[in-house]
Formats: structure tokens, C-alpha cells, sequence
């Protein structure tokens, strides 16, 4: 079996976990027999050697062709001005969007034969994805292979067109939904985008019940479309290193996660603020970056605990266990949470976590002391009781890094295999 599979990163360049899911999936499918042929906007010619990585970057396409100008007719979202950039720190959004306001992308440069893809979620990002769009129709024709498989919003205009192509059929996976992102104040051309793809796709991939029940309920999607399938957690080699001897007294509590709306870092601030009142003998970690980084600073600041919190910026990889290392308790208050990779690795590290019920993750973890979001005093007198208890904290160790141990990507991929197979067999009766 042969899947055409698009996504908008792929390791080591990554902005959130949206790349380590693609990788995770990919390797263990290959594991299964499932040969991939893995699209992406842009390569660097550093990533895994055993996956097939086909640079949209590199590839022509012929504008003179009546099929690429009939796709384009049907392509609107050329039309969206772009503000819309996830996964990007506020500095960075910054220098973009004062380009954005300087100079937008011509139609000449958008329409040569040949476009180089940024690779990035910047300013330009819907040109981008219409473009993907034109360069996966044109994949889809050129290449065997038996499904689609697009991965988030920004890759399922792509998956449309391939489907339209070939007409093969097409499987969308959904780790993330405006309203995870946004909230209620979604941006409706993003929603849109998310729908369409939703309703064309064959099968609907969900990371979690949770986002599962958000594709149904408020995006209209038929049920019996609509498959759970969890991520695993072992992705890479999670690479646990030992407790380190703190050069203070304090204890550490540590928030992994882009400083964003949909992760709630606000209320780790408000809790922040709570358990200092109790306990002065506590210090905190925000590792992450993202627009509401300003608003976190300033609202630290006003409850006069900025000297209290630890600001690291955006960690990869290594930079992620030592944080790790130092920590005593992981705390996740996602307002809004389709999974949730980084509690996995700190119960990887034998770490206690607090996180929130918001989310996907707390689908598959008994041994999490799962809160509201909202809910402060909750939150704080949990992570209290891990601090202060022993007893708490040893049971946490003993048997949580056995249950993530059981989150395996082969689990995941045995069944995306069987579903790709269902789905053949539904094409093979229907011909």
C-alpha cells in the first residue's frame, strides 16, 4: 500500500507537535509495510533519510494547463489576507506582519513555474497553501498510490485537489480545530477551510474524543466518518536524565507550550500567584514562545511574581530534559487541548503533572491529577499536594511512566493501516 501524505513540517524543523506527529506516524506505517510518500512545503535535506520527502519547493508546474487553471478558478484562498500565524514567537510575528504591510506577495512571483515555499507559518501563509494546492494536483497525477492523507487545515486544500485528480480517497487528520486555537472568536476563512476539508474527506482522523466531539458537533461532520486515534509518545528517543542537585532550595513547576490563547498560560500565572501566597518556597518555569508572551510578562509583573518565574524562550529536544531535569511538577491548563505531547515526556522524566480535563491527553492517563482549566484553587491546591506529600508524588512515579510506556506510534499506525484498508475496500465495492 502506497499513501500520498501532505504536511505542513516535518523534524527536525518543527514549531509545535504537529511535526512530531507526522513523524511518529510515518515511521511506524513505514514499520507496518505502508511505503509513504511524505510532501511538505519545504525541505532542508536534513531530514530522516528512510522516509521519502518530496520537496513542494522543487517542483514545476505547468500554468498553461487547463486542469491547473480550473483548480485555480475553484482556489479562493488567494483572496484571505493573511494574519493568521500560528506557532510563531511575538517577535517574530512582529518583523512579519511589518512586511505584510510593506510589500504583499505579487501575482507575477506567485504564478511562476517554479515557488520557492518559505517553510514557514508566515505572513504569506494562505498564498502558500494555495499553491501547495496547485503543486498537489500535480503530484497526485504523476505519482502511484492508493490514499490521501492530509494532515491539519493548512494541508487539506492540498488533499482536495490530489483527491480531485486521482480520484483516490482521501483522509483527513485532524489534530487541532479553530475553536481549539481561537476559541469562540474563530477566523471564519480558517474555519471554512477546515470544513470543506472535513466534508470531502472519505475518513476523518481525530487525535481525541475531545476534538472527535468538536468536529461532529460544531462542524457538522457525519459520525460514522469520524475515527479516534490516538498519538503515541514515542515519537523520538525521549532521553530522561537524572534528578539534577538544584543550586536552590526552591522547588520547580514548569509549563512546556506555546504562549498562546489555547494553552492557558494565564492561568498558570494566576496559579502562580495562588500558591505563593501558601508556599514562598516555589519557583516557576514558563519554556515557550508566542503572542501572548507581552501579556504573560506584564501580567507576572503586576501581581509582583516576575522575580519568581523563569522565562526560557522556545526549547528543543535536549534543552526540553534538562528543563525537566530541574522540575518537580509539569503543569498543562490548556483551555482547549485536541492531545498534549509535552506531559508525555514529563512522565517520561517520572514527573508528576497537573493538567487540565480539557483535553485529549486525559482521555488515556488515569495517573494525572486532571483539573479545569478555569478552576485556580484546584490547580494550586494540587500542585501543593504534590510538593508537600511524598506519598502523592511516589505513586505518580511508580505507575505513570508505565502507562505512557503503552502509548506506542505502532499502535497508532496499526490502526490508521486498518482504516486506510476499510476504506480501500469501500472504493473497490463502490466501482
Amino acid at each position: 500500500m502506497r499513501v500520498l501524505m501532505f504536511g505542513w513540517e516535518f523534524p527536525p524543523h518543527i514549531s509545535g507537535g504537529l511535526g512530531t506527529a507526522c513523524y511518529g506516524l510515518t515511521k511506524a506505517l513505514l514499520r507496518q509495510g505502508v511505503e509513504v510518500i511524505f510532501v511538505v512545503p519545504k525541505a532542508f535535506g536534513d531530514e530522516d533519510n528512510e522516509i521519502r520527502i518530496v520537496n513542494a519547493s522543487d517542483f514545476e508546474i505547468d500554468l498553461e494547463d487547463q486542469s491547473t487553471v480550473e483548480l485555480w478558478k475553484r482556489l479562493k484562498y488567494i483572496q484571505v489576507a493573511s494574519k493568521i500565524i500560528p506557532y510563531i514567537s511575538p517577535e517574530y510575528y512582529t518583523k512579519e506582519y511589518e512586511n505584510l504591510i510593506k510589500a504583499e506577495i505579487t501575482k507575477n512571483e506567485f504564478f511562476k513555474q517554479k515557488y520557492q515555499f518559505s517553510g514557514i507559518y508566515g505572513p504569506n501563509l494562505m498564498y502558500e497553501v494555495s499553491r501547495y494546492a496547485l503543486i498537489a494536483s500535480a503530484l497526485a497525477a504523476t505519482n502511484d498510490f492508493d490514499v490521501i492523507h492530509a494532515h491539519d487545515w493548512l494541508t487539506y486544500p492540498a488533499g482536495i485537489a490530489a483527491k480531485n485528480t486521482s480520484v483516490k480517497p482521501l483522509v483527513v487528520h485532524v489534530h487541532a480545530t479553530e475553536f481549539d486555537r481561537s476559541g469562540e472568536n474563530i477566523n471564519q476563512d480558517v474555519y471554512n477551510i477546515e470544513r470543506e476539508g472535513m466534508m470531502q474527506a472519505d475518513k476523518v482522523i481525530t487525535v481525541s474524543n475531545f476534538t472527535r466531539n468538536i468536529v461532529i458537533n460544531r462542524y457538522g461532520i457525519n459520525p460514522d466518518k469520524v475515527f479516534t486515534i490516538y498519538n503515541g509518545a514515542d515519537a523520538f528517543n525521549f532521553n530522561t536524565r537524572p534528578k539534577v542537585q538544584k543550586p536552590y532550595k526552591e522547588k520547580v513547576v514548569t509549563y512546556i507550550g506555546r504562549i498562546t490563547f489555547q494553552k492557558g498560560p494565564e492561568y498558570f500565572v494566576e496559579t502562580a500567584r495562588k500558591l505563593l501566597q501558601y508556599d514562598n518556597n516555589v519557583r516557576f518555569v514558563m519554556a515557550g514562545s508566542g503572542d501572548m508572551f507581552p501579556r504573560i510578562i506584564r501580567l507576572a509583573a503586576r501581581y509582583r511574581i516576575g522575580h519568581k518565574i523563569h522565562f526560557t524562550g522556545f526549547l528543543k529536544g535536549p534543552e526540553v530534559e534538562e528543563v525537566l531535569s530541574y522540575s518537580d511538577v509539569y503543569v498543562m491548563p490548556s483551555v482547549s487541548e485536541p492531545f498534549g505531547i509535552s506531559p508525555l515526556e514529563a512522565l517520561m522524566s517520572n514527573i508528576p503533572i497537573v493538567i487540565s480535563k480539557q483535553s485529549g491527553v486525559a482521555e488515556v492517563l488515569k495517573h494525572a491529577i486532571k483539573v479545569d482549566f478555569w478552576d485556580i484553587d484546584a490547580m494550586a491546591n494540587a500542585i501543593y499536594g504534590i510538593l508537600h506529600y511524598p506519598a502523592i508524588n511516589k505513586m505518580f512515579q511508580k505507575y505513570s511512566k508505565d502507562e505512557v510506556d503503552q502509548l506506542k506510534w505502532d499502535n497508532s499506525a496499526y490502526e490508521v493501516k486498518q482504516l486506510y484498508e476499510s476504506l480501500l475496500q469501500e472504493y473497490l465495492i463502490l466501482k
